[in-house]
């Protein structure tokens, strides 16, 4: 699978190359945030999302602790994972997992720990942070 490549010397730039990507997604899309800790796959999602609700000044919490927020964008909703916390892939039904994959776009932080049964059509955002450079990133996405 080809990717394509940005560099990121600053959070501004991350989220400009998030808002770009924001104008790709359709409705049923999903897409996973890969990266360590402090990469700014969440300054990423907050992005894409305030793109979405055409809302720069949305306030967009993370969702570590409550694992997931609903936003009503105008076109469809959009909906925000962040399943750092999941102990047991299957927690993710008690958070609304199936009713997200039936209408709007899904973001989803750490989605490895959805296990067996993550989606088999995902499109993915793997942010690095360049080695030595606490600012610079590498954004890689695909799908």
């Amino acid at each position: 699978m080809t990717s394509k490549i940005y560099h990121s010397n600053s959070e501004s730039a991350t989220i400009k190359t998030a808002t770009d990507f924001a104008k790709t997604l359709v409705n049923g899309d999903i897409v996973c945030f890969y990266g360590n800790l402090g990469a700014g796959k969440s300054v990423f999602a907050r992005a894409v999302i305030r793109a979405l609700c055409k809302d720069i000044e949305l306030v967009v919490p993370s969702p570590t602790f409550t694992l997931v927020q609903m936003y009503d964008a105008p076109d469809y909703p959009v909906w925000h994972f962040d399943l750092y916390r999941l102990e047991d892939e299957q927690e993710i039904y008690e958070i609304g997992w199936e009713e997200a994959l039936g209408d709007g776009i899904v973001l989803v932080e750490w989605p490895a720990r959805l296990g067996a049964l993550m989606p088999k059509k995902t499109k993915n955002v793997r942010i690095k942070i360049e080695v030595g450079e606490d600012d610079r990133r590498v954004i890689a996405i695909d799908g």
